[in-house]
């Protein structure tokens, strides 16, 4: 006999006390539920309502404001898309037969309290969701924010979360091209771990997860299910049926990538033997999430027996069964003629496998333990249909404080040798800082079609070795930026991740995004997303490339200190053939180096504002989105007439640290000079410098291409200067007129700031 809480006795009992609150639900929500019912819930049903009616799981703060992504679409948004919105991943035609998917989600408190498996969990999570689509994953990046660099506890999240995203990564096969880290004392109790997977597949190979045709089983496979990431649940489970304390479940689950890369190998046979109709990842919420939803998706109901499910804790209550997040598990729909063949490949991967029941026509989703109903609820109220809130909106006290505080009011160097200062402290700072520290630890190369990867602006993979096809890949995110103007600051993210897949000679195409923000309870951070998702959703109608999917994270604030508000966009691009790519260093003598676009007084908000002067404040740097338009194109013909070595999109840090970088790329030095920057846009040698005006990217084009990339840029009217030339011998970095620094110098000054705060890389 079961001593779960059955809908029997929750008919029976309508008034006992149910610990809604400590489960996250506010009394008008629970009472909400039992209104649904016409009954109180029984303890499976409140775990199941509890975390999918979460915010994580509902998007009930942010769901008025994602439906932009859906409404400000033009035709040529929806001419690649093959799959928006709404589903695991975004799918994007990419020509020849191919698709690409991929989205980028948050794991973020996790990755504070246990950094190590937080990250690592992450980086599972997210592939799963790729795995789900049909696709093969192909790469990872990851978007990272740390709190200040000297903290100690700094050190400790740090050490973990790259050794974690190193770790499940590298064992899964899986070459990570990309992303960010950043340091910044905002999120000093509240890191920020966006993990980012993408996938390929032909288009025959595309699947949805839903639960569509009567008698078709309900297959869970994979890990076996334990008692970690169960959080909440553990407090319903001991205080409905024990006089004693809650019971002490690990809050972060624990990843196993060797399972997980039998898992992918396992899921990719079932679906080339068109043995499942469709497959479901577990993730947040487990086994609630994957049955609700997929039950949802489909046109009937769903009846599970729960005792069918394999443990690795026998001791595990109903309700824990339900909420475990334990990792490596998919959840299948198989039609019974398949069954056998669907047993047979995933006994050949030997991976466990257990029938929990089948879809019904009743339309409801019902659970069984041991014989008796603990759950039986119509499926879209857990799933689709929660609450919808209307959050108080309003402008924050402080803004206008802060933008009327620009940073044209502080000091600029006036001689050579205070640049020369400046421009070294810019480069070596944490932010600006070589982060080889970190990259060195994940394989860059592994499955050997990456085209492009770390130091270059966006990563790159080849996704079919005859034709040369590929796709570029770009993720970035300025919280600085946003605190100052969150709709021009998302617009910004926006349009440096859509420069970065450009400089790489690709045509950007769709986006992802990770929406980080604090808590949807204070209406100032509600104004700050409104206005972000606004500014992201008009800048995508604008490049008409469309929104396929992505995350929202809120709460993410020390006490009652939010962070920065922090969206993370993700910009994919289509390359013909891998072989035109661009790097974003030099690597040949006596080449020009010409600046694409207009410098401007612009730095507010700067890395030289922060560094030089631990300064934030005034207006973000002004966007065109039709500018960065015209240089893609223009960057993209370059590389097809392969006109062009090196490109280097100018953003954080200015023209100081793209050169920088540039130079350090390949060891190649170089010779630069401001005075038609000064002259020509009506800026000081500083802001030449250290200006973070958009729209800009240096290109490094051979001598004897010089006159026709001229008249392509005079064709296409992009502003070009000639500001510099590469220089093999001179080993060094010359700004004319003002100053001179060995690359062995600028090297150790970039390289060191990372090595001198976190030691020598463990394993790396």
């Amino acid at each position: 006999m079961s001593n779960a809480d059955t809908v029997e006795n929750a008919i029976a009992t309508p008034e006992r006390e149910q610990p809604y609150e400590a489960l996250g639900l506010k009394a008008d929500e629970y009472a909400k539920i039992r209104e649904i019912l016409g009954r109180r819930p029984t303890s499976g049903e409140l775990a199941m309502y509890s975390v999918m009616w979460s915010e994580h799981c509902s998007y009930k703060s942010s769901k008025i404001y994602l439906r932009q992504f859906g409404q400000k679409v033009s035709p040529a948004m929806k001419k690649n898309l093959m799959v928006g919105m709404g589903e695991n991943a975004g799918v994007v035609d990419v020509g020849e037969g191919w698709a690409v998917t991929f989205k980028v989600e948050s794991h973020n408190h996790p990755s504070y309290i246990e950094p190590f498996q937080g990250a690592a969990t992450g980086v599972g999570g997210i592939v799963r969701d790729i795995i789900s689509m049909g696709a093969r994953p192909v790469a990872v990046m990851d978007q990272l924010r740390f709190g200040k660099i000297d903290d100690p506890d700094t050190a400790r999240v740090v050490h973990g979360v790259t050794s974690g995203i190193s770790f499940y990564g590298n064992c899964l096969g899986l070459p990570n091209i990309g992303g960010e880290t950043y340091f910044d004392p905002v999120y000093q109790g509240n890191p920020l771990v966006n993990a980012l997977s993408v996938g390929v597949l032909r288009h025959e190979d595309l699947h949805l997860a839903n639960a569509r045709g009567v008698g078709n089983k309900v297959v869970l496979f994979g890990a076996r299910t334990g008692g970690d990431g169960i959080g909440g649940a553990s407090i319903l489970a001991s205080d409905t049926f024990s006089a004693g304390g809650p019971t002490k479940r690990p809050a972060v689950q624990v990843g196993d990538p060797f399972a997980e890369k039998v898992l992918i190998e396992c899921c990719l046979e079932l679906f080339a033997g068109d043995l499942v109709e469709g497959i479901q990842d577990l993730g947040a919420a487990g086994i609630s999430c994957a049955t609700s939803e997929l039950a949802s998706n489909g046109d009937g109901g769903m009846f599970i027996e729960l005792e069918k499910v394999l443990l690795r804790d026998p001791s595990l209550t109903a309700e824990e069964i339900l909420m475990s997040e334990s990792q490596e598990r998919m959840m299948a729909v198989v039609q019974p003629s398949k069954l056998e063949g669907f047993l047979a490949v995933t006994s050949k991967w030997d991976v466990e496998t257990s029938v929990l029941g089948e879809v019904t026509d009743t339309g409801r989703l019902q659970i069984d333990w041991h014989g008796e109903r603990i759950v039986d609820v119509e499926p879209r109220t857990v799933a689709v249909d929660g609450p919808v809130y209307e959050r108080p909106v309003a402008y924050p006290s402080w803004q206008d404080a802060l933008q009327a505080d620009s940073a044209s009011r502080l000091p600029r160097a006036t001689s050579g040798d205070e640049l020369r200062a400046e421009f070294l402290r810019v480069v070596a700072s944490p932010n600006m800082a070589s982060k080889e520290w970190i990259t060195n630890q994940y394989d860059r190369y592994v499955l050997g079609n990456t085209a492009l990867s770390f130091p270059d602006d966006g990563g790159m993979i080849r996704v079919d070795e005859e034709s040369g096809l590929g796709f570029a890949l770009a993720s970035d995110a300025n919280g600085r930026y946003c605190q100052l103007d969150p709709y021009r600051g998302a617009q910004l993210a926006l349009a440096e991740a859509f420069r970065n897949v450009a400089v790489t000679g690709a045509t950007p195409v769709a986006v992802s995004d990770c929406l980080n923000f604090g808590s949807p309870e204070n209406p100032e951070v509600m104004w700050q997303f409104s206005r972000a998702v606004e500014g992201l959703a008009d800048g995508c109608l604008e490049l008409e490339i469309p929104v396929t999917g992505g995350n929202v994270s809120f709460y993410n604030q020390t006490g009652s200190q939010p962070i920065h508000p922090t969206p993370v966009v993700a910009v994919l691009g289509v390359i013909d053939d891998v072989a035109r790519r661009i790097p974003s260093g030099w690597q040949d003598e006596g080449s020009n180096l010409y600046l694409l676009g207009t410098t401007r007084a612009e730095l507010d908000g700067s890395a030289w504002a922060g560094v030089i002067h631990d300064h934030l404040g005034g207006l973000p740097p002004q966007v065109s989105l039709p500018g960065e338009v015209a240089l893609a194109e223009l960057l993209r013909a370059g590389a097809v007439e392969g006109l062009i070595d090196a490109a280097h999109d100018l953003s954080d840090g200015g023209l100081a640290q793209t050169v920088a970088e540039s130079v350090l790329r390949f060891g190649i030095g170089a010779r630069i000079w401001l005075d038609e920057i000064v002259s020509r846009d009506g800026v000081s040698e500083s802001d030449a410098l250290f200006s973070e005006s958009t729209g800009r990217v240096l290109v490094s084009v051979p001598r004897e291409d010089d006159v026709k990339f001229r008249g392509l840029c005079d064709g296409r009217g992009i502003p070009a200067l000639r500001i510099g030339v590469t220089d093999a011998l001179a080993g060094s970095l010359e700004v004319q007129g003002l100053f001179t620094v060995p690359l062995a110098e600028l090297s150790g000054a970039h390289r060191a700031t990372l090595p001198q705060h976190f030691g020598p890389v463990v394993g790396g």
